[in-house]
C-alpha cells in the first residue's frame, strides 16, 4: 500500500474491501488499521494524520489482503466484542453476533443458580451469563474439541473458570444433574440456505455450528425433547433461531408439551429467541 499516511492507507483499504464486495468497508479498514498499529480503535483517528510505519503497513496490507478474501475481522484480530467483552475468536467457533445478546438479555431477566450451554462454541452465552451472575455455575458442552478449549480459554479470560465447566458432548450425551436454565444458539440454517450465506460463514465458519445438514430444525426437536430431564421444576429453556423459524420452533415446544411458549425480538425487530418452560 503506497499510502503515505494512516488516513490515507485506511481510505485506500476501504476502497479495495468496498470493490470485494466487504458490507462495511470503512469500519473493517480502521479495525484492521487500529489491529496492525496495536492501538484502540477508538485512537485510530488520532493517528490519522501521521506517516505510517513501514512495519505497520505490511502488517495492514497482509490483513486486508485476508479481509478481501472474506476472512472475518474477528478471526483477523482474533476477538470480538460481545455483551460489553472481548471473546478471544479462531476460525473453529462461531463468531458471536449481536441478536445473540437477545438471548442474554432474556436470560438474566430471571434468577437462575445452575445453566446448561448447549453448542458453547467460544463460550460467549456461558461465560457473559456467569460474568454478569457472579453466584451462578454452569456448564458448556460442543461436539467440537477446539471449541471447548476455546470455551475454557474464553472463561479463564473473563475469571469466571472456576464456575464454568467445559464438556465434549454431543448435546446431552455427557450432561449430568439439573439446571434451572438451559440455552442454546444451535445450527439453524437449512441445508438449502447455505449456498446463500454471506463468504464469511460459508468459507470461514465452522459448518456443523451453522447449519444440521437438514431442514435447520434437528437441534430443536432433541431439545424440545430431552432437555426436560435436565431441568428444575422452575427451569426454563431459551433457543436462539433463524429470524423466519418462530412458528416452527414454538411448534416444535408446544407440541412437545412445554409450557409458557414465547417469541422474543431482536433489536432489529425480528424474531430472535424462543423462551419456554419445562412441560407439567
Amino acid at each position: 500500500m503506497s499510502a503515505s499516511t494512516a488516513a490515507q492507507a485506511m481510505a485506500a483499504a476501504a476502497s479495495r474491501l468496498r470493490a470485494a464486495g466487504v458490507p462495511d468497508p470503512a469500519r473493517d479498514a480502521r479495525l484492521l488499521l487500529a489491529h496492525a498499529a496495536s492501538v484502540d480503535a477508538a485512537r485510530v483517528t488520532l493517528i490519522a494524520p501521521e506517516e505510517i510505519a513501514p512495519e505497520i503497513a505490511e502488517r495492514f496490507e497482509n490483513l486486508v489482503a485476508l479481509r478481501a478474501v472474506r476472512v472475518p475481522v474477528s478471526q483477523l484480530v482474533g476477538a470480538r466484542a460481545f455483551y460489553g467483552r472481548d471473546f478471544k475468536i479462531t476460525r473453529d467457533v462461531l463468531d458471536p453476533r449481536p441478536e445473540t445478546e437477545t438471548l442474554v438479555e432474556l436470560a438474566l431477566s430471571e434468577p437462575f443458580d445452575r445453566v446448561l450451554d448447549l453448542g458453547v462454541g467460544s463460550g460467549a452465552i456461558l461465560v457473559t451469563l456467569l460474568a454478569e451472575r457472579p453466584d451462578a455455575r454452569g456448564l458448556g458442552v460442543d461436539i467440537s474439541e477446539s471449541a471447548c478449549l476455546q470455551a475454557s480459554a474464553n472463561a479463564v479470560l473473563h475469571g469466571v473458570a472456576a464456575r464454568a465447566q467445559i464438556l465434549l458432548s454431543d448435546w446431552f450425551e455427557a450432561v449430568e444433574g439439573r439446571f434451572d436454565l438451559i440455552a442454546a444458539n444451535p445450527p439453524y440454517l437449512a441445508a438449502e440456505e447455505m449456498q446463500d450465506v454471506a463468504p464469511e460463514l460459508s468459507l470461514h465458519e465452522p459448518q456443523i455450528a451453522l447449519t444440521d445438514g437438514g431442514d435447520g430444525l434437528s437441534a430443536y426437536r432433541e431439545i424440545a425433547d430431552v432437555a426436560p430431564r435436565y431441568l428444575t421444576p422452575n427451569g426454563r429453556v431459551l433457543v436462539e433461531i433463524g429470524w423466519q423459524q418462530g412458528t416452527a420452533v414454538c411448534d416444535i415446544f408446544t407440541q412437545a408439551g412445554w409450557g409458557g411458549v414465547t417469541l422474543a425480538e431482536d433489536l432489529d425487530g425480528r424474531p430472535r429467541v424462543v423462551c419456554a418452560d419445562k412441560p407439567a
